[in-house]
């Protein structure tokens, strides 16, 4: 298949070789930073290894995983990492064509505060000065956005979470042959103000007055794409965070009950998480979990964006091969 996942071999050097009848030759090679928690390490994994895969086509691309050390860890996921994952410092030593950068579980109450704030603004530095372009996902998008142009996220009121339509930017490569109302995964406590963004010359290709910024970019000494959604989201991750807030609520670790994700299950199906809630709300306890109506709701979430997701990507991976190209083609 077109994408190879390249394991890290402790300091032994990666020669890139072509890849036999694709037409450039040479693979784009990307570099996934993954900062996600413990829990949701291995399935962000796979869900952009298959947004990927999807989305190359007969290009040929490699694919590296990549750990920041600062993010914390515990012992079980620190093994599986330093077995499979590159080292930032040993990543940074090789060239990789684009890097795609995940959200991170926020520990401070403020990004600059975290610890991996100062490797973080390192990697965004090589990123503008060594690759073609690099992609930001959630949380990952606002402290890049906070360190280039020093505009700060803000609290929503309410967590932004389901499925939202969004505006197009037709025109924009990143948008070629996705149609409108573009249809994307949110869930997030915090948002870029948007009229912020414009004014230091962000460029929005998707965004709706509900959800403000969805994916936007930015020219720099290379292509920044920022995404505030989830467009890599499978069928089933809205359904399995809405089951683990419940269960942050019912061993009181959250004071609130959570939202239902909008936009995302059938009637019949929403109908049956809700009398769930009443239950859970009229006597909360963790072993109510065990009776959570998984198989029918999570069985029925209907999965709008995936199609446009792998397009957009498509898109993207396109615009890396042209640059790569000789007569690279003009800056987006």
């Amino acid at each position: 298949m077109p994408l190879t996942i390249q394991p890290h071999h402790c300091g032994v050097p990666f020669a890139r070789r072509a890849t036999p009848g694709s037409a450039a030759g040479e693979p784009i090679v990307i570099a996934l930073v993954n900062n996600m928690p413990d829990s949701a390490l291995e399935a962000t994994a796979a869900q952009f290894t298959r947004l990927l895969r999807a989305a190359a086509g007969p290009l040929p691309v490699q694919l590296r995983f990549c750990y920041l050390p600062e993010v914390p860890r515990g012992p079980e996921a620190m093994d599986r990492l330093r077995g499979a994952y590159w080292h930032i410092d040993d990543l940074l030593d090789e060239a990789v064509d684009a890097l795609i950068v995940t959200g991170m579980e926020p520990k401070a109450a403020r990004l600059d505060e975290e610890p991996y704030w100062r490797r973080f603004g390192e990697l965004l530095d090589w990123a503008e000065a060594h690759t073609v372009s690099s992609v930001w996902s959630c949380l990952a998008a606002h402290a890049a956005v906070q360190l280039i142009d020093g505009i700060e996220r803000r609290r929503l009121e309410q967590k932004r979470f389901g499925v939202f339509e969004h505006n197009l930017l037709a025109a924009h490569p990143m948008a070629s042959g996705v149609s409108a109302p573009l249809a994307t995964p949110h869930s997030r406590w915090n948002e870029l103000p948007v009229a912020a963004l414009r004014a230091k010359g962000y460029t929005l290709v998707s965004w709706s007055p509900e959800t403000g910024a969805d994916l936007f970019v930015k020219q720099s000494r290379s292509l920044l794409v920022f995404f505030q959604g989830h467009p890599e989201y499978e069928d089933t991750t809205l359904f399995r965070e809405y089951r683990r807030d419940i269960g942050r609520f019912l061993r009181g670790e959250q004071r609130f009950y959570p939202l239902l994700p909008r936009g995302y299950l059938s009637p019949q199906n929403a109908a049956l998480l809700q009398a769930f809630e009443l239950r859970a709300l009229a006597a909360p306890d963790v072993k109510l979990l065990s009776s959570l109506p998984v198989d029918a709701a999570g069985a029925c979430a209907r999965n709008t964006w995936s199609a446009a997701a792998v397009r957009i990507y498509r898109n993207w991976l396109t615009l890396i091969a042209a640059a790569k190209s000789p007569g690279r083609a003009a800056a987006v």
